[in-house]
């Protein structure tokens, strides 16, 4: 029993985002490697408030979805928190009916899921107009609920992870409309942590505001690729109580980590609150492997 616990205690602590068995807790394995020790959370706030604390080592936090785009409230969680990004995870979004073993389809009056999970798969269910479609705050909850209550007659759509955790069947693997959806997660931990070593970092996420110039930001950009930084993402955010004034969060992709600091170097007098979001390695042949699929 006390060796149980000492190997208990030695693994890392991930916060994730819902229930156990979410994409979410996908994502943290794949990347990890390893036997980990997930913690559920209700929201992202919940996650950088963890590591705030230091209650625990690492988070994982969806930034963009092919579909859906980017989660615009995550953008201010990273700039206005004392994590940092010290990695990424791309991950295929699956999503799957599932219910109590012994069901079909043809069974169901309700199935719940996540409302992103819903809109994904809204095209399938159009063949079975007698089922009602309802929202709920979780992939993974949705079908922990279905198992803990037995609850006859209801689906959820979730993860194939989710479908084994809670013992439920997949009525129908696959029922997403776009087969090409993917998430990008970021891992994150407190800004005194876990520093990357420079020879690893080919990537960098940074956040800045633009003085109300003419022709300031094309001038930025101009820097940044004149010291070879490829742009992966730009994503703007308006500045609450400056009108028309944005914030912008860039993605830097580099093969020299010289080059990196260069650039920040020749921009800095350019821009305004220049703040490293996270500096870590690139998982680019991941994305090519998307891109050939």
């Amino acid at each position: 029993m006390a060796e149980s616990e000492s190997t208990q205690a030695q693994k890392i602590k991930v916060a994730i985002q819902g229930g156990a068995g979410a994409f979410h807790e996908i994502a943290a394995r794949n990347y990890f490697a390893e036997d980990i020790d997930v913690v559920p959370c209700e929201t992202f706030e919940n996650i950088t408030t963890l590591i705030a604390n230091k209650e625990i080592d690492f988070g994982i936090m969806a930034i963009e979805n092919t579909v859906a785009g980017s989660l615009i409230p995550n953008y201010v969680l990273l700039k206005e928190s004392v994590v940092k990004i010290i990695g990424e995870e791309y991950l295929r979004i699956k999503q799957n009916l599932i219910a109590l073993s012994g069901q079909k389809i043809e069974d169901l009056t309700e199935v719940h899921s996540h409302y992103m999970a819903i809109a994904q798969s809204r095209k399938f269910f159009k063949n079975y107009p007698d089922i009602k479609l309802v929202e709920s705050v979780d992939t993974a909850l949705s079908a922990q609920k279905i198992q803990e209550k037995k609850l006859v007659g209801k689906g959820a759509i979730a993860s194939d992870l989710a479908a084994e955790m809670y013992g439920l069947e997949i009525l129908a693997p696959g029922i997403e409309t776009n087969k090409r959806n993917y998430t990008r997660f970021l891992i994150l931990t407190h800004q005194e942590n876990n520093n990357n070593n420079t020879q690893d970092i080919s990537k960098a996420s940074i956040c800045f505001s633009l003085p109300n110039y003419q022709g300031r930001l094309s001038q930025v950009l101009s820097v940044l690729a004149f010291y070879d930084l490829d742009l992966t993402k730009i994503q703007s955010m308006p500045i609450v109580g400056k009108e028309f004034q944005y914030f912008f969060y860039v993605d830097l992709a580099f093969d020299k980590y010289e080059k990196y600091t260069q650039g920040l170097t020749a921009i800095k007098p350019l821009v305004v609150d220049l703040k490293i979001l996270g500096e870590y390695k690139y998982s680019i042949e991941t994305l090519e492997n998307i891109h050939h699929q």
